[in-house]
């Protein structure tokens, strides 16, 4: 890996836990105008697809049979991460919590809708042969669109701020979730600490983003196999959560709930089929099998700190106030 982009990865590293350890309305702010230039430039794509696109590049729409599905497939981990923060920041979002619910569903309905409009697009201005030999589809599908290489670099500007605006929504969300590990007693209390003046966790948040700018420097085989290895455990999160929502249904029938999952059970019972498919995929012979040792080591190492951190956890209750804490502070922040 170049020096330079290590600088890059580094520097943006610094550049976005800055905005988080400012508070959440900066690191807000900054998430509404790169979300919207991102929109912009998907508007942009969709237009040169209706002008300029070629109809017979999307015949036939589907190929390969069951092994392009998995290929397909095996990316759908990576797509949808990143949804976790809606409730790992739900403490600090002035909306009804019925509501917020609501908005999480429909994320991920847009975020499919939006990955679908990609590849329609994409397709519709490079051939199968161009497809095949494109280093970066997207931007060479929107130059062709176009007729313009400078079109291109605009829909590389627009992964960009895609990236910044994961990246972002990563460090609040991992932040949130050191910050609630902390009061209930799975990590030491450093982590739990507020900014006096931000009111953002800001410990957890330069812990977080010093790991990020660090994480340049570990080389591009050791980030290839910390990515692969996530996804598996992106999966694991996907489980976990099922089985805590099926848990719950069952043992606390009364619990308040917001927001109410039509047909709970039977969408859970699907959530949870859906996502032990996809964890197959990552067992050996499998398209997106872990390499050994690294990979799966790495994975085993997770899981072993998971399992340690778990036995830590204050079952008496001692530690459940960390939302209602994180709450409190967000209220005292807004002069209430």
């Amino acid at each position: 890996m170049h020096a330079t982009w290590v600088a890059v990865g580094s520097g943006s590293a610094v550049v976005v836990t800055l905005l988080n350890y400012l508070g959440i309305r900066p690191a807000s702010l900054f998430q509404t105008l790169a979300v919207l230039f991102l929109l912009g430039v998907g508007a942009l794509l969709v237009l040169g697809a209706l002008t300029g696109g070629e109809r017979e590049h999307l015949t036939p729409l589907f190929r390969g049979g069951a092994g392009g599905v998995l290929t397909v497939l095996v990316a759908v981990p990576f797509l949808f991460v990143g949804f976790d923060v809606v409730p790992q920041s739900a403490a600090e979002i002035n909306l009804p919590r019925r509501l917020v619910g609501t908005l999480l569903v429909l994320s991920v309905v847009c975020a499919a809708l939006w990955y679908v409009l990609v590849m329609l697009t994409v397709g519709a201005g490079l051939g199968p042969d161009a497809l095949a030999s494109a280093d970066l589809a997207s931007a060479e599908g929107m130059a062709a669109l176009w007729h313009s290489p400078l079109m291109g670099d605009v829909l590389v500007l627009g992964g960009i701020a895609g990236i910044l605006t994961s990246w972002n929504a990563f460090l609040i969300g991992a932040s949130r979730l050191l910050y609630a590990m902390a009061a209930s007693r799975m990590l030491p209390t450093w982590f739990a600490r507020l900014h006096p003046r931000f009111r953002t966790p800001s410990n957890a948040v330069l812990f977080v983003g010093g790991l990020s700018a660090l994480a340049p420097l570990f080389g591009e085989s050791m980030l290839e196999w910390l990515v692969n290895a996530g996804g598996i455990n992106i999966v694991v999160a996907y489980v976990v959560v099922v089985l805590s929502f099926l848990r719950l249904r069952h043992r606390e029938p009364a619990m308040e709930r917001p927001f109410r999952a039509p047909a709970g059970q039977l969408v859970g019972i699907l959530a949870l089929l859906l996502s032990l498919a996809l964890g197959t995929l990552y067992l050996p012979g499998m398209p997106a099998a872990l390499t050994w040792p690294a990979e799966w080591l790495i994975a085993g190492a997770w899981w072993t700190l998971g399992a340690l951190l778990l036995l830590r956890l204050p079952w008496t209750g001692a530690g459940a106030d960390a939302e209602g804490r994180l709450v409190a502070a967000v209220e005292r922040r807004r002069g209430r």
